[in-house]
């Protein structure tokens, strides 16, 4: 499309959304003349070059409009991160890193995405701007924490949105609103100047509807992070990411973290699962299992007690601003002994350790992102919380990137797959993609 066509059907489908996914969804629109402004004009080749310097340079993203999750800054437009103060105590001072990367690669910025407030939630839950609902189920919520990002790639609304995924806002939401997905790697250039939540897990990530799409923009965003990719991942060494034969992985069934996850998810899942690896044999399960045994309250003792040290110096002046839910996590944080924080940093480093032993003979891991369907309201519980971080969290304290897949189920609803693998560049990734396209 021309790029003034383009800006008015980005606002066009954005006017279509039912009133409570809009409010949900979204914190910021560009206005349609700037944002026809910042979209290159496609000039109809199969490839989209830009002159620079009198050179012919490939811009893999040329005049693709994009949503950012609103924890990453924008010139002269405030950040809130789900809040409704955090704007008057932390400036924006220009763009983030990952607005610099996807403008040179020659996407647009189309706007901001709602979330969790400050990420701390993975249902899609926010007091202030609404419960994000399911694109297609509105008595459904989306997932969270990049709430907004899924909700609104899931509508149709634009075709890539950036998420931030720290025990598993990239994952659950892609998986219940049926979406590819893609969590990078803590500390990558990519994550690093965003607002924060733990700093030890948050990672950058994205969503896309289809498996081209996914592959288009990880061939352009996960390489150059995985050079500044994590100790976890740097300490299995780098990959090619070209195969020279059929990678070798396993998965294994919901069920045996979870007993209590959902058979229809559990089937589905392992049904997906099985085209492309074997269930683990019981020596690997054993070693993954017990290395797990204690993620759950690992992941929640270190990623809350960094969220304090973010948010110390707010927590009691601005009391009445905060989702109570998310004060009273952080407010707790701050009176962890430090014996439990240090017990906890001694279970991340076993479950690397692990991670690491394991990618030493494995090139890919799969598990289940979530252990329902995605849920009404009166289901969002403490319960489902736990379910939820004890699929997701060994990837999270293993600080390993991972491809969300999404999986059928019956009635239109969706799970998904986390592919977990040794490095962002993986060549597993296209491989995988490869297979879903053609399942």
């Amino acid at each position: 499309m021309p790029p003034t066509v383009a800006a008015r059907e980005v606002h066009e489908r954005v006017a279509a959304l039912p009133h409570v996914l809009r409010a949900a969804a979204l914190a910021w629109l560009r206005p349609e003349n700037e944002l026809a402004l910042t979209l290159a004009p496609y000039d109809g080749g199969p490839d989209s070059r830009r002159a620079t310097n009198g050179h012919d340079t490939f811009v893999p993203l040329h005049g693709v409009p994009y949503l950012l999750k609103d924890l990453f800054d924008v010139a002269g437009v405030p950040t809130r991160a789900g809040s409704t103060f955090v704007e008057q105590v932390r400036p924006t001072s220009g763009d983030s890193a990952i607005v610099v990367r996807l403008r040179a690669l020659g996407a647009a910025l189309a706007g901001k995405t709602q979330l969790v407030e400050f990420a701390s939630g993975l249902t899609g839950e926010n007091p202030h701007y609404g419960d994000c609902p399911h694109p297609h189920f509105s008595n459904r919520l989306s997932g969270g924490s990049s709430s907004g990002s899924a909700a609104l790639v899931a509508a149709g609304v634009v075709p890539l949105a950036i998420g931030t995924d720290t025990g598993g806002s990239v994952r659950v939401p892609a998986a219940w609103c049926g979406l590819y997905g893609f969590r990078l790697t803590p500390g990558n250039e990519l994550i690093r100047d965003a607002f924060p939540l733990a700093p030890t897990m948050d990672t950058a990530g994205w969503f896309t509807a289809n498996a081209t799409d996914m592959l288009t923009t990880w061939q352009v965003l996960s390489c150059r992070a995985a050079a500044c990719g994590s100790q976890a991942g740097a300490s299995t060494g780098a990959t090619s990411n070209k195969l020279s034969q059929t990678p070798r992985g396993c998965y294994l069934p919901g069920r045996s973290l979870l007993p209590s996850i959902d058979p229809e998810v559990d089937a589905a899942c392992e049904q997906a699962a099985a085209q492309f690896a074997p269930h683990a044999d019981a020596a690997t399960e054993s070693s993954l299992l017990s290395s797990w045994q204690n993620a759950i309250d690992a992941y929640l003792t270190i990623g809350m007690s960094e969220a304090y040290a973010v948010h110390r110096d707010w927590l009691a002046p601005y009391r009445e601003h905060y989702d109570p839910v998310v004060w009273q996590r952080f407010t707790d944080a701050g009176h962890y002994p430090p014996e439990k924080i240090a017990a906890a940093r001694a279970t991340l480093q076993q479950i690397r350790q692990t991670f690491a032993q394991f990618f030493s003979h494995y090139d890919f891991f799969i598990l289940p992102s979530v252990p329902t369907a995605a849920p009404t309201k009166v289901e969002c519980t403490a319960e489902l919380r736990r379910g939820i971080l004890a699929l997701t969290a060994p990837a999270s304290l293993g600080g390993l990137p991972c491809l969300s897949v999404p999986v059928p189920l019956t009635a239109g609803l969706s799970a998904g797959l986390q592919i977990i693998l040794p490095v962002a560049d993986s060549p597993v990734v296209p491989w995988i993609l490869a297979g879903t396209r053609h399942a």
